[in-house]
């Protein structure tokens, strides 16, 4: 006997993918450099490193700009990074065109949506509280909730997990190599978003979207044709 078929389902990345927060980001970075006597950074300059976590994005800033990189200096750092980021989550934070509706219209027609970021657990809580967007996701878990982030397959397969969905019935939703990779790895459809990195990325035409809202049209089996 056939169970009934769980809602289908839509993981998404967050930054990048959903939002434009690299400058909230790039101004915690400069509120760390700044105060320990470095100069500030151009947002372009630190958006190429966002992907990893903000410990290996601060890590790889420090390389290219002559900052000490050893354990201490990096632990000083993010501490400091995650109280300012902590201070003011979403100021200057945008949302990538159509995405707010497009996420409503998604939710409306009864897919059901998570989140998986290599952002810090409560910080990427905090950032969709101050968007008004916590109503839309019945899971997101950040990269300290895991024992390993992307691009562990892991850390996505832990966002299924906790909203119950069986194998083959959702996709994944990102705009990097990070993002692909884990997809890849947890052997999940992979969609690009068709802004930042994304249209960089090397995926099939099918698997590239104009906009969020073309979710709506995958070819996913429909209820009653799966069992658990």
């Amino acid at each position: 006997m056939m169970n009934p078929q769980p809602t289908l389902a839509v993981i998404f990345d967050l930054d990048g993918t959903l939002i434009d927060s690299a400058p909230d980001i790039a101004a915690a970075v400069n509120s760390y450099l700044i105060d320990a006597g470095f100069e500030a950074q151009a947002t372009d300059f630190v958006t190429q490193f966002i992907g990893y976590g903000p410990r290996k994005l601060l890590q790889d800033i420090f390389e290219q700009i002559g900052h000490p990189v050893d354990e201490d200096s990096l632990s000083l750092a993010h501490r400091a990074y995650l109280e300012a980021y902590n201070r003011c989550p979403a100021a200057r934070t945008r949302f990538f065109p159509h995405v707010r509706e497009d996420l409503r219209a998604l939710a409306q027609s009864g897919l059901r949506l998570g989140i998986c970021t290599n952002k810090p657990h409560k910080l990427a809580g905090r950032v969709l509280e101050e968007l008004e967007l916590s109503d839309l996701f019945d899971a997101t878990i950040g990269a300290d909730a895991v024992p390993s982030c992307k691009p562990d397959p892991g850390h996505l397969l832990a966002v299924a997990q906790k909203m119950s969905l069986p194998v083959g019935s959702w996709v994944y939703v990102g705009d990097t190599t990070v993002d692909q990779i884990t997809a890849r790895s947890a052997n999940v459809p992979f969609y690009a978003v068709p802004w930042g990195e994304g249209t960089e990325l090397d995926v099939a035409e099918e698997y590239r979207l104009t906009r969020l809202s073309d979710l709506l049209a995958l070819d996913i089996p429909t209820r009653g044709e799966m069992s658990t």
